[in-house]
């Protein structure tokens, strides 16, 4: 071993989160005494329900603090599979159900389970800035399929199927998507679910953001179209954005009964089972009432309107009407190659750092999300908030030359 380079190949070659880097910045400016906009968090400013909180107090003092089954509490499993079947109208058995520490362990899990070294896994472009990172640490190779903002961020199943090879072992589909707030439909669904079930490969679809749509319609995924596809779908889902439960870290994924055992030996060997008394917050968010996520999807669609629209009317700036999440997800590339105090833009990361350093605005550059011509902002937080930051934007803009 080299001991003046002790460390293995996987760590030195991983990449921390950006977003997660971007909002510890700011939080750290902000306890400085910074006034910052944080425009960056990817999670609901509501407090969580309070029947939810009462479900977690009264497993405390009920003694509910011990180890649970590695997969998770049967009442738990068995409501998970309820809101499938109500979503899908697909049946999973606990078996096919597996409860993790927050929706990321339930992905990392999954792509462990079925990713050997070697295997593709596709993942569209924008993408969420975990993906790539997670099939790398399995051994696999990121393969990206680019989409455009011109066509709505959608897939084009031609070109989908020109990148599926024989290494190819799954594809990650997310919708409502995280970072452009894109919404697929039934026609590409369809079109994926034939490819998968043709060419042999999995669908890992992430629905964490699956009741916050702006459409009206109940969650959809590959099965709403194509059920017979079930043996091809890996569901990954939690409680974090639906229920503003971000800290309490409860996901989960749902699919084939030997790919739920994998990622349940997996978890066996590394966390062990989630967090006790979480486990009966999200029972209690899953089996009681939903108003809660209807107020906050009613705020987050009049906030989506006021953001997006205001960006509009910036000049150099073309944003997308996001479809669903919080997330809306501009081209700033109009402002590439400005400069301001002798600093030039070359790109989404440097003017991410201006808006940061000069408007005290933080948000997250497009390049974390494979591309550079954008930056994420995130309108989960109060709209008198999103103005100010709005105000500030077009201020520091206005002022690179």
């Amino acid at each position: 071993m080299n001991w003046n380079n002790p460390l293995a190949k996987r760590v030195l070659d991983l990449k921390p989160s950006p977003t997660l880097a971007v909002d510890a910045k700011a939080k750290a400016l902000k306890a400085k005494g910074e006034d910052i906009v944080n425009l960056s968090a990817g999670e609901p400013d509501f407090d969580t329900p309070d029947h939810i909180k009462e479900a977690a107090i009264s497993a405390i003092r009920d003694g509910f603090t011990k180890y649970t089954a590695v997969a998770g509490i049967v009442e738990l499993r068995e409501a998970i599979g309820k809101k499938l079947k109500r979503d899908y109208k697909i049946e999973y058995s606990i078996d096919e159900i597996v409860v993790s520490t927050g929706g990321k362990q339930g992905l990392f899990n999954c792509l462990q389970a079925i990713v050997d070294p070697g295997t593709e896994v596709i993942i569209p472009v924008p993408y969420w800035v975990s993906y790539p990172a997670m099939v790398e640490l399995s051994g696999g190779k990121p393969v990206y399929l680019k989409t455009t903002q011109e066509n709505g961020f959608a897939i084009d199943i031609s070109k989908l199927e020109s990148l599926i090879t024989k290494k190819t072992r799954a594809i990650i589909l997310n919708s409502p998507s995280n970072p452009t707030g894109a919404v697929y439909n039934e026609e590409t669904l369809k079109g994926v679910a034939e490819l998968a079930i043709n060419k042999g490969f999995y669908i890992i679809t992430d629905d964490i953001y699956d009741e916050i749509r702006f459409d009206g319609r109940s969650p959809e995924n590959v099965l709403s179209f194509v059920p017979e596809a079930k043996e091809h779908v890996i569901i990954a889902n939690g409680v974090s954005k639906t229920y503003s439960m971000t800290g309490w870290r409860i996901g989960y994924l749902a699919g084939p009964q030997p790919v739920i055992k994998a990622a349940t030996k997996i978890q066996s060997q590394s966390t062990s089972n989630p967090n006790s008394i979480a486990q009966k917050a999200a029972l209690a968010a899953l089996t009681g009432p939903q108003d809660c996520v209807k107020e906050m999807v009613a705020a987050f669609k009049e906030r989506r309107k006021f953001i997006v629209e205001r960006l509009n009317a910036i000049d150099g700036i073309r944003c997308n009407m996001p479809e669903g999440a919080f997330y809306c997800f501009p081209n700033m590339s109009s402002f590439y190659g400005k400069s301001f105090n002798g600093k030039k833009i070359e790109g989404s990361l440097e003017l991410a750092d201006y808006l940061l350093e000069e408007a005290k605005i933080a948000c997250v550059p497009g390049i974390a999300f494979g591309d550079d011509e954008f930056i994420r902002f995130s309108y989960a937080t109060d709209i008198k908030v999103i103005e100010k930051g709005l105000d500030r934007l077009e201020s520091a803009l206005s002022r690179l030359e």
